[in-house]
């Protein structure tokens, strides 16, 4: 791993800059972005998107508009299915073992018949595993993984591809390890099925949801930015939608600590809010027609079908994309969308609609800040794969010429080709006496030893910064985004399904709500210099 996304951010210009002289605003570095946003707190930009053409602007909540404690939040869900597991006839001592939730990110596949917990490339190879906490080797991986096709959507398979799901990996491996190491018989699918359904469980029960509701300052972390970037987008006439699988007492809750208090000009959460749905039961908002039903609160609590059009201040459940989309009175791309996860947010609304997409990445800082500290291992990396280059092409013209040799001293009275007479491979003088022959096929074998040499010293070279760069994004898998020179799966979900991608929602505010933001130019292979 040596790269982030190359994704173009966005860079806003002030009033300030845009009266220099152009040579001056130039020199200031300002299409660079030097002087503006720290780049932590940028918006990248896949696909060029104007936001004067955006009416609506909708969000999921959990771990959108809500930044949750991630370190905190793994603990108490690893706590919580661990004692779901005990409950369900798993022995005790589960109680106690060691785990870390520092395992675990987001774009892992499980291998249930297997136990193993693995990290693709954008091309669906194998590239990292652990079985447990063992580190599977590479050939270990290429004789399980690359002689065939993977089929993550295969019931063999499961992505953990949700900030929400990284217990269900680190509990695994956890499960893993110490069943292996006491010698235990382990059903794979078995034990994994348990972990999540014991999660599930948790949620469902109140055990989770409950805890962090009782201390949301624990569990939450409040950004005090996110009610000025919504006041902000407001400001400059978009409406905004609240679009949540949660259901409505935990969002009220949630949205009460975020919102309320934040801003004197919104005496409560909902006035920021033009229309709220919640229990949305995404993917299948975007894949279903069902019916989207208002709470009515007076009276106890009762569900009705909602009448259109949906009024602001009022609490909606369920629903459906087309119904949606009819009550804004807006078509597809008219609506951008922003939320964390990458398959019920990013991916179904953008295969089923033509909604434009943003993606909550809360990791993207941390990426950023990993990144820019390798600049001169990466740079050094370059210079290592460049000379890799020109050591191979000097390898392949030595092995040539020692074929040649060889070919002229076992066959001493065989004739060139006609061609070859009227130019003389690799540089030979067609009257070599046998001797002379010999001893410029030791020289050009030695010439071989030593290209080889430089090569290994090479390549362990950049062995060494891989590791190097791997360990300042992760302990256990390296860049979120990326896998070795290639993007990671996730990475590369990322980049076909959000038109944006940022760190949380306060980013925009840092943007104009009319901003123009402009996607890199694509090269392909033959387009690099």
């Amino acid at each position: 791993m040596r790269a982030g996304l190359a994704r173009r951010p966005a860079f806003p210009v002030n009033s300030t800059q845009l009266s220099l002289p152009l040579e001056e605003f130039i020199a200031q570095g300002s299409f660079s972005g030097a002087p503006g946003i720290a780049r932590h707190r940028r918006v990248f930009c896949n696909r060029d998107l104007r936001m004067n053409g955006i009416a609506w602007v909708g969000f999921d909540m959990d771990y959108t508009l809500a930044i949750y404690n991630q370190k905190e939040m793994d603990e108490l869900s690893s706590r919580a299915t661990i004692e779901k597991l005990i409950a369900r006839g798993y022995p005790e001592f589960i109680r106690s073992i060691p785990y870390s939730t520092e395992f675990a990110v987001r774009g892992l596949l499980i291998d249930k018949r297997l136990g193993h917990v693995l990290k693709m490339n954008r091309y669906k190879l194998v590239t990292k595993g652990y079985h447990g906490l063992r580190e599977l080797g590479k050939d270990e991986l290429r004789q399980l993984y690359h002689s065939k096709k993977i089929r993550p959507a295969t019931p063999r398979f499961h992505w953990i591809d949700t900030l929400y799901a990284l217990s269900e990996a680190t509990l695994y491996a956890a499960l893993v390890e110490a069943m292996t190491q006491r010698r235990m018989s382990i059903d794979y699918a078995k034990t994994f099925n348990d972990i999540r359904e014991g999660i599930d469980e948790a949620h469902r029960d109140g055990t989770i949801l409950e805890t962090v509701a009782g201390d949301f300052p624990r569990f939450v972390n409040k950004d005090h930015d996110l009610a000025p970037t919504l006041h902000k987008l407001r400001s400059a006439g978009k409406k905004l939608f609240v679009l949540t699988n949660s259901r409505w007492s935990y969002t009220d809750q949630m949205m009460k600590y975020l919102l309320d208090g934040e801003m004197s000009e919104y005496p409560h959460w909902r006035n920021y809010f033009d229309v709220v749905i919640v229990a949305a039961t995404k993917p299948a908002f975007f894949q279903e027609r069902r019916p989207l039903m208002e709470r009515v609160e007076r009276d106890g609590d009762r569900l009705e079908p909602a009448a259109f059009p949906l009024e602001r201040g009022k609490i909606y459940e369920g629903g459906n994309l087309h119904d949606l989309e009819r009550a804004l009175g807006a078509v597809g791309d008219e609506i951008l969308y922003v939320g964390d996860h990458i398959y019920g947010d990013i991916l179904r609304s953008k295969k089923e609609s033509a909604w434009r997409t943003a993606m909550i990445i809360q990791e993207l800082e941390g990426e950023v800040v990993a990144h820019e500290s390798c600049s001169e291992d990466i740079a050094r990396a370059e210079q290592l794969e460049d000379g890799r280059d020109r050591l191979e092409d000097e390898l392949r013209f030595y092995q040539m010429r020692f074929k040649e040799l060889s070919r002229r001293i076992e066959h001493p009275h065989a004739q060139l080709a006609a061609h070859d007479a009227r130019s003389p491979p690799f540089g030979l003088p067609f009257g070599l006496s046998n001797g002379e022959a010999e001893a410029e096929r030791a020289r050009t074998k030695r010439a071989i030893d030593r290209v080889r040499a430089r090569l290994r010293h090479a390549e362990a070279e950049l062995q060494a910064i891989d590791r190097r760069v791997d360990q300042r994004f992760h302990p256990y898998w390296g860049s979120l985004l990326k896998e070795e020179n290639e993007q990671s799966s996730f990475g590369a979900q990322v980049e076909e399904y959000a038109c944006l991608y940022t760190s949380r929602v306060s980013d925009f505010l840092l943007y104009s709500p009319q901003q123009f933001y402009r996607s890199p130019r694509d090269e392909m292979a033959h387009e690099l210099g």
